[in-house]
């Protein structure tokens, strides 16, 4: 056998060995994106949650801290307090349960210089098709924010 002709024998072995081994990778590729992409996509819908509950959180805590600032004027009803309140978390589309803000103490009796708390929840609810299962199906998230009444003493 010529030189040339050994070099293309050994040429075309040498080609078929590569060619089982980038079949062999490609099957390797397949099992580790099989394996590799479920853990990946709880991974996604676990930070897609936590951020709307950390996004729903800003909005209660926001939605507080505007409702202390509405108590705390002269000439405030807890009902001014409320519609501050609700317009803010509507807004986001955050519903509020019955009763809510809470009010403490009653502004009907408290006296300038006197501490406000408005104090905000909210239920959350995972959107994720497993967060029903694992992670319980609703969660109370709070806020709430004090400040001193206006006024002459």
């Amino acid at each position: 056998m010529s030189g040339f002709r050994k070099k293309q024998v050994l040429c075309r072995s040498h080609r078929r060995r590569l060619r089982r081994k980038k079949s062999e990778r490609r099957g390797a590729a397949a099992v580790e994106f099989a394996i590799v992409a479920p853990i990946m996509f709880l991974l996604v819908m676990g930070m897609f949650e936590l951020g709307r509950a950390m996004s729903i959180q800003q909005v209660l805590t926001n939605a507080a801290r505007e409702g202390a600032r509405e108590a705390i004027l002269i000439g405030s009803t807890e009902d001014s307090v409320s519609e501050v309140v609700t317009n803010y978390t509507e807004a986001a589309s955050i519903t509020l349960p019955e009763g809510q803000p809470a009010i403490s103490p009653s502004l009907d009796t408290i006296e300038a210089g006197d501490t406000v708390t408005v104090s905000v929840r909210a239920d959350f609810s995972p959107l994720s098709i497993f967060g029903g299962n694992w992670l319980g199906d609703r969660y109370t998230l709070s806020a709430s924010s004090s400040m001193r009444k206006e006024g002459f003493e």
